[in-house]
């Protein structure tokens, strides 16, 4: 049997944000890269003030302003009952700060 090809290639990113709907104290952002066949191939968070997209949207210009939303944020509802929010997301070039690259 072959062994399947590891994941390399960055061919979707999307950012993950969440309701603390448990109260567990954690609120935070995730920007997870897949390649083609779905695979994740990397992923990042960081702590946000605040819970959903509006808090996710100003961390995200603060801590990665070339990082663009480039849908809709998606609500979904998790399996045990948490609210998460999912949209698609794209480095912006045209976003660059002058002098850094």
């Amino acid at each position: 049997m072959a062994i399947p090809t590891r994941p390399v290639n960055h061919h979707r990113m999307f950012l993950m944000c969440y309701e603390d709907t448990f109260d567990y104290g954690w609120h935070h952002v995730d920007l997870f890269v897949h390649d083609e066949e779905g695979r994740e191939v990397n992923w990042v968070h960081w702590t946000v003030e605040a819970d959903g997209p509006e808090a996710a949207d100003a961390s995200v210009m603060r801590e990665e302003p070339q990082l663009a939303r480039t849908t809709p944020w998606e609500h979904r509802v998790s399996d045990f009952g948490m609210n998460y929010w999912v949209a698609e997301a794209s480095w912006d070039e045209s976003r660059a700060q002058p002098g850094v690259s």
